[in-house]
Formats: structure tokens, sequence, C-alpha cells
């Protein structure tokens, strides 16, 4: 069995307790995932909690500060599978300073409301997550 590499990733929501918005980042890079959308985040340097890696990745690709509500557990030991390399763990999130900018791997951010969360290209390995946020909190965004 190959070990997987972690990343994190935040559902930044508008709030925590009853969130309508979800925040969309687009890629710019690699190539092959130009265009598709994603939730911020990225790898866990060693030394790292994922929770200070995620706030970390969150600082340096959208220039904000965040506090984090419950993780969204995934079905594989806790994690998302995302690729055959990496598995993510994923929390909801609501920024508490500053204003999202696309400043890292991203060129546009997207605010999605109430029946928008499945509107843009997500990355095939975030669709099930949306559809599974979408379960849990905005049953009326399937």
């Amino acid at each position: 069995m190959t070990l997987r590499r972690l990343v994190v990733a935040a559902a930044i929501v508008d709030d925590l307790a009853s969130p309508t918005l979800l925040l969309a980042a687009r890629r710019t890079r690699p190539l092959h995932l130009s265009g598709r959308w994603e939730f911020p985040g990225g790898k866990v340097d060693p030394g790292e909690t994922p929770e200070e890696a995620l706030h970390r990745e969150l600082r340096e690709e959208l220039g904000v500060r965040v506090e984090l509500g419950e993780e969204i557990v995934g079905p594989e030991h806790g994690t998302w599978v995302i690729t055959d390399r990496h598995v993510m763990r994923l929390w909801f999130a609501r920024i508490v300073e500053g204003d999202p900018q696309p400043l890292v791997e991203h060129d546009e951010l997207a605010w999605l409301g109430p029946g928008e969360w499945l509107d843009v290209p997500w990355l095939d390995a975030d669709v099930p997550i949306v559809e599974e946020l979408t379960r849990q909190v905005a049953p009326e965004a399937v």
C-alpha cells in the first residue's frame, strides 16, 4: 500500500451555524487542472499540525484569517482520497479577518449561493465532497 500525502482544505462559508454561501477557487495550475474549481488549501509541511497548515495555506493563498468549524469527515479513514498520491482533510471555516483574494494558484474566487454550490466545474475529486456538503447543510442546493 502506498502512503498518500496529506493535504488540508477549507469549505469557507459565510456562517458556521447555518451556511448559505460557499467559496470556490479556480485553479491556474497545473495546466491539466487549470480552469477547474476547488476548496482552497494545500500540503501539510513537516512539523505542522493539519490545522496549522490550513491556517498558513489560507493566509498564503487568499490573504485571510479564519475560524475553523467542524471537520467534514471523509469516508476513507476520515479523509477524502483526491489523487492516487494525496488524501485530504477538510474543515468548515469562516473568514474573521481579510477580504479573500486569489493570491497563489488561483485566478478567480466565487461565492456560490443557495442552489449554486454545484454550478462550477469542480475538480473531479471535490465533486463528492460538495455533494456531501449540500446534503449536510444546504439540501436545496442539490
